[in-house]
């Protein structure tokens, strides 16, 4: 009957602790920058197309495999990309929201599987002495129960990694071109 009792106890701690630590998930931004050679135009065609995307995506490096397909006028506000990818267990798509030219592309997910989010990503970009700066600000809102699980399996540092691994791929594919 201890033994029960004393896993209970730590049980009881670990939920807590986790919820504690969950409740500065609920609103995650992450912001990531990277400056690429070429010009504020090129570097902004890049990410506004998301025929494009391929070319830089970080779910596509991960997962060659992927399906995917754009729908709507690409360059455009309503503009989606679609994917399915690791065999069924990745769907969603990304639309974009808001287009100002050379300056900003704004951008919502929606993703179904493996669990349901709803992210954003916004693009920023600047002429400065080391070329085109991008600024991606990614946020995500999640409830509390989602927020414990991201905690719990340090999603928002693979988030990260995921991230700047789509910037870096967006400088080597357009400074490649």
């Amino acid at each position: 009957m201890m033994i029960f009792t004393i896993i209970g106890i730590v049980l009881a701690a670990f939920i807590g602790f986790g919820l504690y630590k969950a409740s500065g998930l609920t609103n995650i931004q992450i912001i990531k920058t990277v400056n690429i050679k070429g010009t504020k135009s090129e570097v902004f065609d890049m990410v506004r197309y998301l025929n494009n995307f391929p070319k830089w995506s970080p779910f596509l490096a991960q997962d060659p495999g992927q399906i995917y397909e754009v729908k709507g006028i690409d360059g455009q506000v309503g503009a989606q990309y679609h994917w399915n990818g690791n065999k069924g267990k990745d769907i969603g798509f990304q639309e974009i929201v808001k287009v100002e030219e050379n300056k900003f592309v704004g951008m919502k997910c929606d993703i179904q599987k493996p669990f349901v989010a709803k992210p954003t990503f916004e693009y920023y970009f600047a002429e400065t002495t080391n070329g085109i700066e991008v600024k991606q600000d990614f946020k995500l809102q999640s409830a509390l129960i989602d927020a414990f699980f991201l905690w719990l399996f340090g999603a928002q540092a693979e988030m990260g990694k995921t991230n700047q691994m789509g910037l870096d791929l967006l400088k080597k594919a357009e400074e490649s071109n």
